[in-house]
């Protein structure tokens, strides 16, 4: 992930997960406070998940596609993509999306979602 990973997100260990997120001194009003996360990989009961923020949304599309590209099975659910190991995963479809949005990209998206919401949307 470090690898592929735009300059500015911080690494930490945030709800169980390690996480790559927006720190609060670069976007200190975030919904709930906390700084806004970009990525996180999860160790679960079943499986791993890799929550991806960069393919959500608008992106999900281009996403699934460059997945397909590959020939694995894509187990994704909103921003969560679920595997049993590394040999299950698509790599370079992750690794794209990983690097997709710069930090101030992020922002600028997530400001614009959070401007839609206020608005009713």
């Amino acid at each position: 992930m470090n690898a592929h990973l735009p300059a500015g997100y911080e690494e930490s260990m945030s709800w169980g997960m390690i996480t790559w997120s927006v720190p609060l001194e670069r976007l200190p009003d975030t919904y709930n406070g906390q700084p806004l996360g970009y990525l996180a990989l999860a160790n679960q009961k079943n499986s791993m998940s890799l929550y991806l923020m960069s393919a959500y949304g608008d992106e999900e599309t281009w996403f699934r596609e460059e997945y397909a590209k590959s020939g694995k099975k894509l187990d994704m659910g909103k921003s969560c993509v679920r595997f049993k190991s590394l040999d299950h995963l698509a790599l370079e479809p992750i690794a794209k999306a990983v690097g997709r949005l710069s930090v101030d990209a992020y922002v600028e998206r997530y400001r614009e979602a959070r401007a839609q919401t206020k608005r009713g949307r």
